[in-house]
């Protein structure tokens, strides 16, 4: 192989690692320290990325997102009554109810919510996790009231044209049919072209008021807000006088079950009440931060005498791959918005320690090679060759596991704990940047800085 392709590797890991260390390091760095009986005190502030091309502005924060945990927050339990909803319906019922409440909390701005159901018996409960929650008194009013669902028409064409999201949504007025009148709306399929669409039933009121609506506004919109947001915006067809419709839209299965689900959420009056509420303060995860940091940095720098210790300069580049990893993967956690939980901490420190493991796995193949009395160059190769099938197989049941753990389809049978979760995803990105500074990083380290440079 031609000493040029290393050296370019090279200067792209350089340049890769020059860019994760301007995303990764904080925005402000206060030093405070005594030199000589005097004392300097500064602030090191890093680059604020900007880039405006006309109207279009692009200035990121990249900060690390901190969880419950970790920053505080709020954590509320809620619980729903159900003493009027019919029994057959109250899973779906709950259903709903969480949905909606993660909306809600969405469009509250807060980052990376939970919210999660749980049932025992009659008791249905609804857990909320508020990372970073500066009013609570306004939280729990957002969480805390029944959603509301009603069928609006377009106020005029000229307010539902307007660049404006307010006035777009202004542009709709109430026509007195809600949830209250709609029995339910599930998930049907269409008999000629077999594509998923969304029935609906109303109750005796509703069947008169859409009748009504839709006798009179026959080849209009008619928009289905709930909580003063919109879901969809079907056109009328055809006046509908028996209380059954069916809305049609190109969905997909995935999408008309979640329309459905929102539909059903302003159609089932569940009153929600605040059962428990906990302000958690960020001082113990602030001690827990400090202390798991402690013990990962004393985790790593034994990590690192062991690697030079037994394997010399080979264990001192696996260890500069080390930085390289640990500068990639937390520009990789801004980037990506990955909220940071202390269990998601342990898994990034489980990483760290697990990225040396293909370096030990190649030095050991190297050695075994070397003692055949093989070239430098070629016993690299080899090394790297040959522990690949044992790389793949251990990194490949670890990348499994960690998706389970983070279940990305949200199967019931599987965990859906948004702490597990953290876990599991840093655990996830963990391994896969493993492999690229693992086999990538060192290998081109070793190419340039030992004398198998020569490959």
């Amino acid at each position: 192989m031609s000493k040029s392709r290393p050296l370019q590797t090279f200067l792209f890991i350089c340049a890769l690692s020059v860019i994760a260390s301007l995303i990764a390091l904080p925005k402000e760095w206060p030093i405070d320290v005594t030199v000589a009986g005097r004392r300097f005190t500064t602030t090191i502030r890093g680059p604020q990325p900007y880039l405006k091309l006309g109207n279009w502005e692009w200035q990121p924060s990249w900060n690390l997102k901190q969880g419950l945990d970790i920053q505080g927050g709020m954590q509320v339990v809620l619980q729903a009554d159900m003493s009027k909803i019919d029994p057959a319906d109250r899973g779906d019922a709950l259903t709903s109810a969480r949905e909606i409440l993660k909306r809600r909390v969405d469009l509250f701005g807060i980052a990376e919510p939970v919210v999660q159901t749980a049932q025992q018996g009659e008791d249905y409960r609804i857990l909320v996790e508020l990372p970073g929650v500066q009013n609570p008194d306004q939280a729990l009013q957002l969480i805390g009231t029944t959603a509301e669902l009603d069928f609006r028409l377009p106020a005029s064409q000229a307010a539902v044209a307007s660049d404006s999201a307010t006035a777009w949504i202004e542009g709709f007025r109430t026509t007195g049919l809600t949830g209250q009148n709609l029995k339910r709306a599930q998930v049907q399929f269409d008999p000629q072209s077999g594509e998923p669409v969304i029935g609906l039933e109303f109750d005796a009121v509703g069947r008169d008021l859409f009748g009504q609506l839709t006798t009179d506004h026959t080849g209009e919109m008619l928009a289905i807000f709930i909580d003063d947001f919109p879901i969809a915006m079907p056109t009328i067809n055809t006046p509908i006088l028996d209380g059954r419709a069916v809305m049609t839209g190109q969905f997909s299965l995935s999408e008309a079950q979640q329309l459905a689900i929102q539909l059903n959420a302003g159609a089932l009056p569940v009153p929600i009440t605040v059962l428990e509420q906990r302000n958690l303060g960020a001082s113990l995860g602030f001690e827990s931060v400090k202390a798991s940091l402690q013990a990962g940095l004393l985790g790593i720098g034994l990590v690192m005498v062991f690697m030079i210790a037994i394997y010399g300069w080979q264990g001192f580049l696996a260890c500069m791959a080390l930085v390289v990893y640990a500068l990639l993967t937390i520009a990789t956690y801004k980037i990506l918005g990955i909220t940071l939980t202390l269990p998601g901490l342990a898994g990034l420190l489980l990483s760290i320690g697990m990225a040396v493991d293909s370096n030990i796995l190649v030095f050991e193949r190297l050695k075994e090679e070397l003692r055949r009395g093989r070239a430098f160059s070629q016993a690299m190769q080899l090394g790297f060759g040959r522990a690949w099938d044992s790389i793949k197989d251990a990194n490949v049941a670890t990348l499994l596991t960690a998706s389970i753990l983070v279940n990305p389809l949200d199967w019931p049978f599987l965990n859906t704990s948004g702490l597990v979760r953290g876990f599991g995803i840093t655990l996830l990105i963990g391994v896969v940047i493993s492999l690229f500074t693992g086999l990538v990083v060192t290998r081109t380290l070793m190419r340039l800085f030992l004398k198998g440079s020569e490959s």
